[in-house]
C-alpha cells in the first residue's frame, strides 16, 4: 500500500514538473507526456477504487423511471443471528452436514445447515413441526444477540424502492403488527393485508472463516428456515391482485412462489393453478418481475416454468444457486453440474441464460412476455434482456452491484479499503458455441455483448471484506437493478 501512496506522489510531482516545464516543450510532446502520466496515475490506483469510480459515472436515472410500484406477496419478521450461536444455544453438537429438502426436527437443523455454512452456501427451508418451530423460534428471538428485521423477499425489495422518495410502494403480504411498525412510512399496506399475528423467519447467518467442529465457512452466507403458512398457502395472492386496480402501479414485483415447497403436491398444484389465474388478470401493459428463491423440488421448479409462469412476467431474479436448479429440472444445458465449484463460471452462467430467453422468452413465434433476467452471485451480476425491450441496463447492472457492497458493508457510499474484487479478469462468454474472450477493465466495469438478439451486461461485484449483514442482499439487488430500469412501450 505505501508503494502505491509514494508513486502516486512522484507522478503528482511529475506532473507539476511538467506545468513548469510547458513552455520549453513542443505541445505534442506535452500531450503525450501528460497523457502517459495521468495513466498511469489512474492505473496506480487500486482496482476497487477505480471500478467505483467508473460505477458513479455508469449509474444515471432512465428517461423514463417508475412512479409507483406494487410488492407481493411474502412478507414476514426476519429473526437474524450467528447460526453457530442458536446451535450452541439449542445444546446441539457441531457433525458431519446433510441437506435436507423439509426440515423435520433439530437434527435436520443441525445437519442442514452444517451442510451449507460448509459450501458458503445461501439456502432456505420449511421447518415441518410447528411446536418445534416454535419452541426454537422463541429461542432464537430471545437471544440477546438477535436482531429483527423487516423479511420476505417482497417485503425486503418494498423496502428497498421505499428508500426512493420519488416512489409510492404498495405492499400486500400477511402483515402483522411488529411488521408493519417496522416498514417505511412510504410504504401503502391494504387493510386486507394487515394480520394479528406476524409470521417470522429465522436467519442464521455465518462469516468467511468461521468454524462450527470441523466445518468452516469458506464465505459469508446464510440459512433460512421457517413454519410460515400464510406466506406458504400465498394467501395474499388476490388480495394482491385486486388492490391493484385503485393503487394503478407502473411496475409489479412478485415473489413468494418458492413459500409453496412447504405445501402438498395436490395443494401445491392447485395453489399455483390458481396463482397463474390471479398473474393472468394483471393487465398486460404492466411489467412483472419475479424474483425467484431457494428451492428443492425439481417438479415444481418444472411447473412454474412451463404453466405459464414464466410467460406471464416479464423480468425475472434469481442467484446461482437458484440457475443451477432450474437448469437441473428442465434439463437444460450445463444440467449435469451437480453443483458450482467456486465463483461460478461466466461461460456457464451465459449459456444457462441465453437457453431460458430463448426456450421461455419472448421470439417472433413465442408470445411470452419474458424478456429480462437479473443474475446475481457473490462476485458478479449480469443482465441478460431480449433486444428492443428494456434500456438503461448498464446503469441497472452496476446500480445492482454498487448496492450489494453498500448493503453487506452497512455504509452509504462504497468504501474501496472495505472491498476487494473477487470476480475473474478474464472470462468466455459460452461454451456451447464459439466464445469471446474478455479481459476485465476496472475502467470500464460494465462489459457488454450480445449473442442472437440477446444483450448481456456484465459488472464485477465488489465483496465486502467484513459484511455487517447478508440477509436480503438479492433483493436489495434486484429492487435497485429495477429503479433504474426503463421499458421500452410496445
Amino acid at each position: 500500500m505505501w508503494q502505491r501512496s509514494v508513486c502516486v506522489g512522484l507522478l503528482a510531482l511529475a506532473l507539476g514538473y511538467l506545468c513548469v516545464l510547458g513552455p520549453e516543450l513542443p505541445p505534442a510532446a506535452l500531450r503525450q507526456l501528460s497523457a502517459s502520466l495521468l495513466g498511469t496515475l489512474r492505473r496506480a490506483r487500486s482496482l476497487e477504487a477505480r471500478t467505483v469510480a467508473a460505477w458513479q459515472a455508469a449509474i444515471v436515472r432512465p428517461a423514463r423511471g417508475w412512479a409507483r410500484v406494487a410488492v407481493g406477496v411474502n412478507a414476514c419478521v426476519d429473526v437474524v443471528l450467528s447460526g453457530v450461536k442458536l446451535l450452541e444455544a439449542l445444546g446441539l453438537e457441531p457433525g458431519d452436514g446433510k441437506n435436507h429438502a423439509v426440515l423435520t426436527s433439530r437434527q435436520d437443523l443441525r445437519e442442514a445447515f452444517a451442510h451449507f455454512m460448509e459450501r458458503g452456501a445461501a439456502a432456505e427451508r420449511f421447518f415441518s413441526d410447528a411446536e418445534a418451530f416454535r419452541d426454537i423460534a422463541r429461542t432464537a428471538s430471545e437471544h440477546p444477540a438477535a436482531q429483527l428485521y423487516v423479511g420476505g423477499n417482497a417485503a425486503l425489495i418494498g423496502q428497498k424502492l421505499a428508500t426512493n422518495p420519488d416512489l409510492k410502494i404498495l405492499l400486500c403480504g400477511p402483515v402483522g403488527p411488529k411488521l408493519h411498525e417496522l416498514l417505511d412510512d412510504n410504504v401503502v399496506v391494504p387493510p386486507e393485508s394487515m394480520q394479528e399475528r406476524d409470521e417470522f423467519h429465522l436467519i442464521l447467518e455465518y462469516q468467511a472463516g468461521e468454524q462450527w467442529g470441523r466445518v468452516r465457512a469458506p464465505a459469508a452466507n446464510r440459512f433460512i428456515f421457517s413454519h410460515d403458512l400464510s406466506n406458504g398457502a400465498l394467501n395474499m395472492l388476490e388480495v394482491f391482485v385486486s388492490s391493484l386496480d385503485e393503487f394503478q402501479p407502473d411496475l409489479v414485483v412478485l415473489s413468494g412462489l418458492h413459500m409453496m415447497e412447504g405445501q402438498s403436491k395436490e395443494m401445491r398444484q392447485r395453489r399455483l393453478m390458481e396463482a397463474v389465474a390471479s398473474i393472468s388478470d394483471i393487465p398486460t401493459d404492466i411489467p412483472i418481475h419475479l424474483e425467484l428463491a431457494s428451492m428443492t423440488d425439481q417438479d415444481f421448479m418444472s411447473n412454474i416454468m412451463h404453466q405459464q409462469v414464466f410467460p406471464l412476467v416479464n423480468s425475472i431474479g434469481l442467484n446461482e444457486q437458484e440457475l443451477l436448479f432450474l437448469t437441473q429440472a428442465a434439463s437444460g444445458p450445463h444440467a449435469s453440474l451437480a453443483a458450482w465449484s467456486g465463483i461460478p463460471d461466466v461461460g456457464v452462467v451465459s449459456d444457462i441464460l441465453f437457453w431460458i430467453l430463448k426456450e421461455h422468452g419472448r421470439t417472433a413465434e413465442r408470445a411470452s412476455d419474458l424478456t429480462r433476467i437479473h443474475f446475481h452471485t457473490l462476485a458478479y451480476h449480469i443482465l441478460v434482456t431480449v433486444d428492443g425491450h428494456w434500456g438503461n441496463q448498464a446503469a441497472a447492472v452496476a446500480a445492482g452491484a454498487r448496492a450489494a457492497g453498500t448493503q453487506a458493508c452497512a455504509t452509504d457510499t462504497i468504501d474501496a479499503s472495505k472491498v476487494f474484487l473477487k470476480a475473474p479478469l478474464e472470462f468466455v462468454t459460452s461454451h456451447t458455441e464459439a466464445p469471446s474472450k474478455i479481459s476485465l477493465n476496472p475502467d470500464e466495469p460494465v462489459v457488454q455483448w450480445h449473442r442472437e438478439g440477446i444483450s448481456f451486461h456484465f459488472t464485477p461485484v465488489l465483496v465486502c471484506k467484513d459484511p455487517v449483514r447478508t440477509v436480503g442482499l438479492g433483493d436489495a439487488i434486484s429492487a435497485e437493478g429495477l429503479f433504474y430500469s426503463e421499458v421500452y412501450p410496445q
